[in-house]
């Protein structure tokens, strides 16, 4: 059993089954023994691959996005640039590349801050932007809420999926929560986890969106309590002070009920619940969630709409195409594998979603909505 699984097992015995997002949160974020402050996660070596790993046009284009937002927001002579997880600080890097290239106004203007609660991966971060972007200083947050105030532009990349889930099964006419709890039959010198159900009360459950509420007996919801906060944050100080939010994750459209917990380790699926801190956990994004939380904060919403749409309206085809051009083949190769990786409607160009939260008056003339977003 991992370090983080013996420490857990003992919270256990004393007490009682832990609530998923507990577990979950310890499993991600534990200061010394958890998955994002363990090891790195990060590409082929790591657990998994993101968008910035897979192909620079992908933060290229978003610091692109991000320059666009700035002028529709009236050029201001100062404006935060925001990354929530920047994980390797691949994608604002990117970013910066791109905005100084093409926007040199936008990039004089902007300050960066990023939202990074690992010690380790701002390290990280420090080193990428020491190397990729050449005088670039930034500024870490461990929460939005220490944000200077003043106009802001912020980006986050697969960060949603990461924070903790509370899980409900339906009952007749009530909800259980799904708990962790020490398996029985695992032998006590390597003890394991399984999920249990508690009973609710009416009076302790989060609010349920319609489709969560007509769940049929037996199904399960998932509520993302943290998700729902920081949405209402970013909404809510968004609707105070001018700037917009680009948020991309994966998860359907609309709400509805199901299991979507999961864990993956060596780029391959994984026992949710075996070896706590050795393996990334993630759930789908409720985007519809999300938006109704923002909107109620303040905020106006654009999407989801599917990432591969929302790239080939940046201009991903023609940012690959231009890259490949004066590149050796082999690079070619990559750069053209990358772009389709991004774009495949059977895989991240659907799985994936866009969605932007604005400030309410904020406009983007002649479009109707923020680049991507668009039909046209």
């Amino acid at each position: 059993m991992s370090a983080l699984g013996a420490i857990l097992a003992a919270r256990i015995r004393v007490e009682g089954p832990l609530r998923l997002d507990r577990f979950m949160a310890a499993a991600l974020s534990d200061p010394a023994h958890g998955y994002y402050s363990r090891a790195e996660p990060f590409g082929a070596a790591g657990d998994f691959i993101t968008a910035p790993e897979i192909s620079q046009c992908f933060g290229e284009l978003l610091g692109l996005w991000a320059a666009v937002v700035w002028q529709a927001m009236g050029r201001p002579a100062r404006v935060l640039l925001v990354e929530l997880g920047p994980g390797r600080g691949t994608l604002i890097a990117d970013a910066l590349r791109a905005v100084g290239q093409a926007t040199p106004d936008f990039a004089a203007a902007l300050s960066l801050h990023l939202v990074e609660t690992s010690h380790r991966l701002r390290g990280v971060q420090r080193q990428t932007l020491a190397r990729a972007a050449a005088g670039a200083r930034a500024t870490w947050h461990d929460a939005i809420e220490t944000l200077p105030p003043g106009p802001a532009i912020l980006l986050a990349n697969e960060l949603f999926d990461a924070l903790p889930i509370r899980q409900f099964q339906r009952e007749g006419d009530g909800w259980a929560e799904r708990c962790v709890d020490l398996d029985p039959e695992a032998a006590e010198d390597a003890p394991g986890f399984r999920f249990v159900l508690r009973p609710v009360a009416a009076a302790d459950m989060p609010a349920l969106g319609p489709a969560h509420c007509d769940a049929p007996d037996g199904a399960i919801v998932e509520v993302n309590e943290a998700s729902r906060a920081l949405a209402a944050a970013i909404a809510a100080r968004l609707a105070a002070q001018v700037g917009a939010a680009l948020l991309l994750d994966y998860g359907p459209m609309r709400s509805a009920p199901g299991d979507s917990l999961q864990a993956l380790r060596r780029h391959a699926p994984h026992p949710p619940l075996a070896d706590p801190g050795e393996a990334d956990l993630t759930a789908h994004v409720d985007f519809e969630d999300l938006a109704t939380v923002a909107r109620a904060a303040g905020g106006r919403v654009f999407g989801p709409v599917p990432q591969g749409r929302f790239l080939l309206r940046l201009g991903l085809g023609e940012r690959a195409a231009a890259l490949a051009r004066v590149a050796s083949e082999r690079q070619r190769d990559a750069i053209e594998s990358g772009a389709r990786r991004l774009l495949d409607p059977r895989g991240m160009g659907a799985l994936f979603k866009a969605m932007a939260i604005c400030h309410p008056g904020l406009a983007f003339p002649p479009l109707p909505a923020p680049p991507g977003f668009d039909p046209a």
